[in-house]
């Protein structure tokens, strides 16, 4: 395999391009739930694993894996232009987040009138953002920023801070953030993936890993490592609490466990 990989390609250690502050996704402190996908796929390859830490912001590709400092991104969603994608391996959708025990508990769309009138949270900018405008619940939502250096902000753990002390009624987050943040500091809380809306934007994506341009190889490799773990992969992020979808968006995937 070594002749035929890119020569950018490191053949000496599993060097992954990497946000050292996207927790729960990716941390320095190896806590995230692509950290341990990281582990399990250099584990596979029988490489070490190393970093290549860089904020996830303007600039990540271009100094990071551009400039072959680093082999793969853990996490991007399909069709992102400044890299090539591997074979998806796993598709999420933006959850909404309501007191499990309260008068939202049974809520699964933001179309549904129990939300009228209502103070939610979404990310500025973000797709769920249009189907709210859509269903007339912008007017009084709380805006949390899109684009930040999340070393210095964090928008989705201070908006559901915020939802926990009553500042607004209700969380809208990309399922992979507000999952696991839920389960593993907000217990009380129902995460609900918003699989019914109607119209455009979509609010469920395909999550890939990301390589270099042309190297070809290098990405059949991951996409063979793909399909043989797979399953443990799952494990992985159903453990994490990242809500997993079956590829078009309709119907949560059940991981056994």
């Amino acid at each position: 395999m070594s002749a035929q990989t890119s020569d950018l390609v490191s053949q000496n250690a599993f060097r992954v391009c990497a946000d050292p502050a996207n927790y729960p996704m990716s941390d320095q402190d190896g806590s995230g739930f692509e950290n341990r996908i990281a582990e399990l796929f250099a584990e596979a390859l029988d490489r070490p694993l190393t970093y290549e830490w860089y904020p996830m912001a303007t600039g990540f590709i271009r100094n990071t894996l551009a400039a072959n400092k680093c082999d793969v991104v853990i996490g991007f969603a399909q069709g992102h232009e400044l890299v090539q994608n591997t074979n998806h391996y796993f598709t999420s959708t933006y959850v909404l987040i309501v007191p499990e025990d309260g008068p939202l508990a049974d809520v699964t769309t933001l179309s549904d009138p129990a939300l009228q009138g209502l103070r939610i949270g979404v990310v500025a900018g973000s797709p769920p953002a249009t189907h709210m405008a859509r269903a007339g619940l912008i007017g009084k939502a709380k805006a949390y920023p899109l684009f930040v250096d999340r070393r210095y902000e964090d928008p989705a753990p201070d908006m559901l801070d915020d939802l926990e002390a009553g500042e607004i009624d209700a969380a809208v987050l990309w399922g992979p953030l507000g999952g696991p943040l839920v389960k593993s500091d907000h217990p009380g809380y129902k995460v609900v993936p918003l699989l019914n809306e109607q119209g455009a934007p979509r609010l469920f994506y395909r999550i890939t890993m990301g390589v270099r341009l042309g190297e070809d190889v290098w990405k059949r490799e991951l996409n063979s490592q793909i399909r043989r773990n797979q399953d443990a992969i799952n494990t992985i992020l159903a453990d994490a609490g990242v809500p997993l979808v079956t590829d078009m968006g309709t119907e949560v995937l059940e991981v056994g466990q």
